[in-house]
């Protein structure tokens, strides 16, 4: 039996996407007083000299820093609290789900949000975000016998982010589940074209480059407050040379802006179709009844 396909999955990076700022530099750096310039040296140098991930090698010079205070991950989480998103953040969560209309939802259309991130997970499961998503995809610390991080659980790469994205088309969200597994289409519960992806520049080109191979949809949004127009300049060679993407926009997620009309026009065009989908199903397994 075919899957309902009835989700519109909506699925953000993070850093300088729903946030002007890196994560760890807003609330790790602060609390336990680490200078953020020679944090990103050290890390660069890993990667140039050492041969290191980019990813792998800021979670070991996190844990280089933290030695000393050897956090744990509730500790992690509570910083989360304090994270600030792009204006309209948490008010586009409602607005969104303001525009199914009631035959939208007789035939069970949702939208369900998801965070794809190569940042750290506790750190957004403590923020504003995580009651909003339905699930936090990002790096992990496991603990030591004492209860403190001492090694990466799970790394999320910039091309590794691809994985969730079939994860999500397939239901299959859970770490132990193989997303290698062949599953036909009609059983995949959210099919790309119900799937919208928005990230900010060069990081985020798999996960564009799979949402325009499979028919997705996705928007790469810029902060306009960025003077040095660098933040704009990485959405425009998306959009324009590379044409990895149809859509550009500033990272202002309130009512009435570029991006949230997108959104809206992307939400409301994927319900739609999913209506007409699930009518034409429906009318064709009716059976007449017999004619005297």
């Amino acid at each position: 039996m075919a899957a309902p396909q009835n989700v519109i999955a909506i699925v953000y990076d993070y850093d300088q996407t729903l946030s002007p700022t890196y994560m760890q530099d807003e609330v790790l750096f602060p609390k336990f007083g680490i200078n953020p310039a020679e944090f990103w040296k050290r890390c660069k140098t890993l990667v140039e000299t050492d041969g290191y991930e980019s990813e792998l090698a800021y979670l070991k010079v996190m844990l280089d820093y933290l030695q000393l205070d050897r956090p744990s991950n509730a500790d992690l989480r509570a910083l989360g609290k304090d994270l600030k998103f792009f204006k309209g953040v948490m008010d586009m969560f409602d607005g969104l789900e303001a525009l199914l209309e009631p035959d939208h939802r007789a035939m069970g259309v949702k939208i369900v949000h998801y965070i794809v991130s190569s940042g750290i997970k506790t750190l957004l499961e403590g923020s504003e975000l995580a009651p909003r998503v339905e699930r936090i995809f990002g790096c992990e610390f496991a603990e030591d016998e004492a209860g403190r991080i001492a090694f990466p659980k799970r790394v999320i790469s910039h091309t590794g982010k691809t994985q969730y994205l079939f994860r999500i088309n397939k239901g299959m969200l859970e770490p132990n589940e193989d997303v290698n597994d062949h599953m036909p289409e009609e059983l995949r519960p959210v099919p790309f074209k119900n799937m919208i992806y928005l990230g900010d520049g060069p990081t985020d080109v798999p996960c564009f480059t799979v949402m325009k191979k499979f028919g997705g949809h996705a928007i790469a949004v810029y902060n306009p407050d960025d003077e040095t127009r660098a933040s704009f300049r990485k959405a425009y060679q998306l959009s324009g040379p590379a044409d990895r993407i149809k859509y550009i926009a500033p990272a202002d997620y309130r009512a009435g802006s570029h991006l949230r009309l997108l959104l809206e026009e992307m939400v409301v065009e994927i319900a739609d179709s999913i209506v007409e989908r699930r009518r034409r199903e429906l009318s064709e397994a009716k059976i007449s009844a017999p004619t005297h």
